[in-house]
């Protein structure tokens, strides 16, 4: 025969399909010890099926603004007047596309300057090194004294050191006259206009943003004493400002290492899951973890 389990109060759902299995029907007698009131059921193993489920739990708040993972802000890298702004806020850029023209008025004299300079010193180094060759050649038939030639070599390595400072001074200069067409870094949007023609741009000053809007990621923010319920993986739904109607969900891309000493809040990266997300940065957005709570 099969081996009896006795079937005992249990928190998980029991289905029990024995009667059809120990009798003929509802009208079938009962015998034995079992037939008496008060026993127990009997069940074999395999008619009892244990259902185990887990549940979902909403997490940690994470309230932030949705922000552009490549953006870039253009600066002036020299001191000059905007003579030309190209691009407006919201036109599309190719990376290489001239942004913003600078006046090189001053930078391209400077570059004919050094050029002009770089020219003359590869002359006198020419003509040092043909003297310091005719001298070892003097030398080496008696014709010219050895403190000769050691001034010969000394006025050609000056020439030579010279030669090389003019050609460094026009690869700077070359490079200063380059930085006065301000160029888009990558594909994108430009996002922020600073400055119009006729602004004088001093080195630093900020002229332009552009940005990727399809590098979309929410940058939010987490209470210190939640942050060891948001683990890098993590699902995360939440809503945006501006998209009353939508849900948007995530996955926890990294969880700062460190929290902000004043606020006692931790940087937490999440970035877009699905086909959905938002297109303009900026945007205040909140959203909540999924935990997943253990089976019971």
């Amino acid at each position: 025969g099969r081996t009896a389990m006795t079937l005992r109060h249990t928190p998980v759902l029991v289905l029990a399909l024995a009667l059809a299995a120990c009798g003929q029907g509802p009208a079938a007698p009962q015998k034995g010890a079992n037939a008496a009131a008060g026993q127990p059921l009997l069940l074999s193993p395999e008619d009892v099926v244990t259902i185990r489920s887990s549940s979902l739990a909403s997490g940690p708040v994470i309230t932030g603004s949705v922000q552009p993972e490549r953006r870039a802000d253009l600066r002036a890298e020299v001191s000059a007047v905007v003579l030309q702004v190209l691009r407006e806020n919201g036109d599309a850029v190719r990376r290489g596309d001239l942004l913003v023209r600078l006046d090189d008025t001053a930078i391209r004299d400077g570059l004919a300057s050094a050029e002009a300079a770089s020219r003359a010193a590869e002359q006198a180094y020419e003509q040092a090194q043909r003297q310091y060759d005719r001298m070892r050649t003097l030398r080496a038939s008696g014709m010219a004294s050895a403190q000769a030639l050691d001034d010969a070599e000394v006025r050609r390595n000056n020439a030579q050191s010279d030669r090389e400072a003019a050609k460094t001074r026009v690869v700077l200069a070359r490079q200063q006259y380059q930085r006065t067409e301000v160029r888009a870094p990558f594909d994108g949007i430009v996002s922020d206009r600073k400055v119009s023609a006729g602004d004088t741009a001093q080195v630093g000053k900020e002229l332009l943003k552009v940005i990727d809007p399809a590098s979309m990621r929410f940058e939010g923010l987490v209470s210190a004493d939640n942050i060891g319920e948001v683990k890098a993986g993590q699902s995360v739904s939440f809503r945006v400002n501006g998209y009353p109607d939508q849900e948007f969900s995530g996955k926890v891309r990294r969880v700062n290492p460190a929290a902000n000493p004043t606020t006692r809040q931790v940087e937490v990266l999440v970035d877009f899951t699905g086909d959905r997300q938002p297109r303009l940065a900026g945007l205040y957005a909140e959203g909540e973890t999924t935990v997943v709570e253990p089976a019971v």
